[in-house]
């Protein structure tokens, strides 16, 4: 045992050497826990910010005015005024997210109990701004309407007073959730590419001809590739979460990062099996590339980080269940942003292990027939 633990040891540390060397990969790995992290948590907004807004004020009343002052900066741009003639022209050009249309006599409908309606023209091909924005542009218009109507008609206010606390994230920062969601997204990649990469490697430099001469077994040369690459990602991701999300984002980690990076171990055991089992079907770097890439694909878009898992087909919830993704996901939001303990991820942890110890399995069984045929 002793012997097998050196071997696994020292074909790890030749390992971290080759990938020293491979000035590609390192710059991939620096960019794509610091710059990628970054840019994508500062640029991809999924609050209202800045969004085009035009008016057609037909009323010209002191309602309709204050319903267009109420929309300001940093969730709307300056109101632009229109005619009701430029709507369908405004909106088939894109120019405007949304265009409100307040019709005649609205104020004078409102103050007389008529219920008019008030038209909200909505540009949906940005569906998370369109969503959001619509929920917004509503709050506010009632908001207003409230006001204007309870000062007109000297009514009392309403005698419950509704207060919402955001538990996690209070301010809403996009950027708290799509840092972490990043991070996640680029170990799923990460752990694809370079363990493949490791054995499609070998294979071009010819040295996987001097491993096959050498008293080593296919396990051995498996686990080193696993523990090295794994390793290595590991302590990117530390350093991620300490320096870029914590330091440059500002972001609050409510959990244990160690609790996290032994998450994301046992995530990469699994990650890394499959990697190395990838690269035994492709012969050579872009072949892999491109058997990569469907996996990388469905198991980020379905794993519960983009989209909530409950919202998915049933039949898709059950076959994501096998995915490791999905289990990382639900342990990584689950610390990192709930601070939850050990006594409630274990069941994720404890998910993870097995798919990866069948991975593992399933890896080696691919990686000695490959390694006979090469004999």
């Amino acid at each position: 045992m002793r012997g097998y633990l050196a071997n696994v040891f020292h074909l790890g540390v030749k390992e971290l050497h080759s990938l020293r060397r491979d000035l590609v990969l390192v710059l991939l790995i620096l960019y794509t826990f610091t710059f990628a992290i970054y840019t994508v948590a500062n640029g991809v907004k999924t609050e209202v910010h800045n969004a085009s807004i035009g008016f057609v004020d037909e009323d010209g009343s002191e309602l309709s005015r204050r319903i267009r002052d109420a929309f300001l900066r940093p969730y709307f741009k300056p109101p632009a005024v229109l005619q009701h003639s430029e709507i369908d022209t405004a909106m088939d050009d894109g120019l405007y997210a949304f265009i409100i249309d307040i019709p005649p006599s609205f104020q004078t409908d409102v103050l007389a109990g008529r219920n008019p309606a008030l038209q909200v023209n909505v540009d949906a091909t940005a569906m998370t701004l369109a969503g959001n924005g619509s929920t917004y542009i509503q709050n506010i218009i009632n908001q207003e309407l409230a006001g204007f109507v309870s000062r007109a008609e000297g009514t009392a206010s309403l005698p419950v007073s509704l207060t919402v606390r955001a538990k996690f994230n209070p301010n809403l920062e996009s950027s708290w959730f799509s840092a972490i969601m990043q991070i996640i997204s680029n170990v799923t990649m990460l752990s694809l590419i370079l363990s493949g990469a490791s054995v499609i490697r070998e294979r071009e430099h010819g040295t996987i001809e001097h491993l096959l001469v050498m008293p080593l077994r296919p396990a051995e040369i498996m686990l080193a590739k696993i523990w090295a690459n794994g390793l290595v990602i590991v302590v990117a991701v530390v350093m991620s979460l300490y320096v870029v999300v914590q330091g440059f984002l500002n972001v609050t980690v409510h959990g244990s990062i160690e609790l996290f990076a032994l998450g994301t171990a046992v995530f990469l055991f699994a990650m890394t099996a499959l990697g190395i089992m990838l690269s035994t079907v492709a012969k050579s770097m872009p072949q892999f590339g491109l058997l990569a890439i469907p996996f990388f694909v469905v198991m980020n878009m379905l794993s519960g980080g983009v989209t909530p898992l409950e919202s998915m087909p049933q039949y898709l919830q059950i076959i994501m269940q096998a995915a490791p993704s999905t289990h990382f996901t639900a342990f990584a939001q689950a610390v990192l942003y709930r601070g939850a303990e050990f006594d409630v991820v274990w069941r994720q942890l404890a998910a993870m292990t097995v798919i990866g110890a069948l991975l593992m399995a399933l890896a080696l069984t691919r990686f000695r027939s490959t390694m006979a045929a090469s004999h």
